[in-house]
């Protein structure tokens, strides 16, 4: 199979998209489902749970590995953005992926590409005006991952929330034919959101980073108490910086399908966050449902 990897070792590694096409269509030869799970790599438990997700939901299951350079800032991290692919096959191996696609970026971007796709509305705001870049290039990309590879299903994580209303989005509006799905944010015992980016922690760091997701965790409880955004907001991004955190990019309640601000707990809602610890910028959030309690999200 062209593009193929010639270690017969699972998974199977593919590089080229004529190489992940050929393989998709022989488990379509065989009436086989099909999962996608697209990831940058530097794979932690948080991808491995999508994994798991895509394997629950179809027969066969992919990851593809591409740090995608054109959702960098000039100023971001993209050169020092973590990588190890040999260990992140060996984790798809354990979780029973079947597939690794790790295309070049002279793959996902041959010489003359000049296509982009743009999402308005759910991108404005939030991490849209802190990484201006960052969801024109993930849209783009996905929209190149999913037509590559043609899945049923492709799997996200709700940690990087606004980035799944976008690809759902962009999805529905250019009738793309996959499911996506989402999986619940994945964490350490003491709440901390797993991410590739908290490998940028010093041990002190990490030691002080749980404070991001206690806080969401009390000022919801906080708005479902009747509490108003305003003060609870305020309260809240004083705490974290209180627990050493650098600085906010924002700390925000949206309505939780169209990201729009809200000013009570009126209707489902998510409290979302960003905020920079020592080198490491850590996002979070936490659904705030009127009529139940505040319990925290994923493993």
């Amino acid at each position: 199979m062209s593009g193929m990897s010639a270690v017969a070792e699972q998974p199977a590694v593919v590089r080229t998209v004529e190489g992940v096409r050929a393989a998709v269509a022989a488990w379509r030869r065989a009436g086989e489902t099909v999962a996608l799970i697209p990831t940058m790599g530097y794979l932690h438990d948080g991808h491995l749970a999508l994994v798991d997700r895509g394997r629950a939901l179809c027969r066969r299951t992919m990851a593809s590995l591409f740090v995608n350079p054109i959702q960098f800032g000039p100023t971001e991290d993209l050169e020092r953005y973590p990588r190890d692919e040999a260990g992140d096959r060996a984790k798809l191996r354990a979780a029973g992926c079947d597939l690794l696609y790790a295309p070049a970026a002279d793959e996902m971007y041959p010489p003359g590409f000049a296509t982009a796709v743009a999402v308005t509305g759910v991108t404005e705001g939030l991490c849209g005006a802190a990484r201006p870049r960052m969801f024109g290039g993930v849209a783009t990309v996905v929209t190149k991952l999913l037509l590559q590879t043609l899945p049923d299903v492709a799997v996200f994580g709700e940690k990087d929330y606004q980035q799944l209303l976008v690809i759902r989005r962009f999805v529905r509006d250019l009738d793309i034919p996959v499911r996506i799905e989402a999986a619940a944010t994945v964490r350490d015992a003491d709440g901390l959101a797993l991410s590739s980016r908290n490998s940028y922690l010093t041990a002190g760091e990490r030691a002080r980073a749980p404070a991001l997701f206690q806080t969401l965790g009390w000022a919801a409880g906080r708005l479902l108490d009747g509490a108003g955004v305003g003060p609870v907001l305020a309260e809240a991004g004083a705490r974290i910086l209180a627990a050493g955190f650098s600085r906010l990019d924002y700390l925000e309640f949206r309505d939780a399908e169209t990201l729009a601000p809200l000013d009570r707990a009126c209707r489902p809602g998510r409290l979302l966050v960003a905020a920079w610890l020592g080198r490491a910028r850590l996002i979070d959030n936490i659904s705030v449902i009127p009529g139940t309690s505040v319990v925290a999200e994923g493993a």
